[in-house]
């Protein structure tokens, strides 16, 4: 990672400080990263946390940085980059649906766009995002933007009109796990365990779980039949969930998550 590079945010969230983690520990100078972050709270504790730089606003952070990080809710990114002096610049969005086309009409000149699409266990740098490159982006500028975000976890690379499948599936997956080990923890309650340890085995398997599908790298279906033995507990369990709709809610889901994001990028 090259740390002579200077790197801006425009948003200060969960994902911006995940990033900033992850630039830090790659070695990146505090001093070569800066924040806009409207909220005056948010921005002290990134400052105090990181020690990065805050930026008075949007257009004086991006005149002092190499490559900007957009990290702002996609509802309001036209306001936010509203008067931004974009010409030679690098511009990384983690903004869901906005597709570089309209980011590279609205900010102008020759400004190169590479569209990312994260998720929120970059915090705790295990990640996983889909990288595409804009039409003036180049491959150098594709490659900086995967060394960055695989300090925050793992990449790959995807047309970008795979972004929008990307986000149904690994943007918002989280919070389809999360949901599944807040039920399956629920179980375990209803049948006597602790909340604490409930919740405990429940992370702890799906975590397993997903180690040992991508280490193996078998198929699901094959590590799933390893589970199940003829006449036992497993394969009654997974009747259940079939004759309740599981795989079809899953995949009712992402279609729906899907659908948003054209939307947001269509506004």
């Amino acid at each position: 990672m090259p740390t002579e590079i200077k790197i801006g945010f425009v948003g200060g969230g969960n994902m911006a400080e995940a990033i900033i983690k992850g630039l830090l520990a790659g070695g990146v100078p505090a001093g070569n990263l800066a924040v806009a972050e409207p909220l005056p709270a948010r921005a002290a504790t990134l400052k105090e946390r990181y020690g990065v730089r805050i930026a008075a606003d949007n257009r004086t952070l991006c005149a002092g940085c190499d490559a900007v990080v957009l990290a702002v809710k996609p509802q309001v990114y036209g306001t936010a980059l509203q008067g931004i002096e974009a010409s030679g610049k690098l511009f990384i969005s983690i903004m869901a649906g906005v597709q570089s086309s309209a980011l590279e009409a609205l900010l102008g000149g020759e400004s190169r766009v590479v569209r990312v699409m994260p998720n929120t266990p970059a915090l705790v740098l295990a990640g996983a995002s889909a990288i595409s490159r804009g039409t003036l982006a180049s491959e150098a500028d594709l490659a900086l933007t995967r060394r960055i975000f695989d300090l925050v976890g793992t990449t790959c690379v995807v047309d970008e009109k795979l972004l929008d499948a990307v986000t149904g599936v690994s943007g918002s997956g989280p919070a389809y796990v999360l949901t599944f080990i807040e039920s399956l923890a629920d179980a375990g309650v209803k049948h006597g365990l602790t909340r604490e340890v409930a919740t405990a085995l429940a992370a702890q398997t799906v975590l397993g779980s997903a180690k040992l599908l991508l280490e193996t790298r078998e198929h699901p279906a094959a590590l799933k039949g390893n589970v199940a033995s003829p006449g036992g507990t497993t394969i009654a369990a997974m009747h259940s969930l079939d004759r309740d709709g599981f795989r079809a809610a899953v995949m009712n889901a992402v279609d729906v998550c899907v659908a948003k994001s054209i939307e947001l990028g269509k506004r």
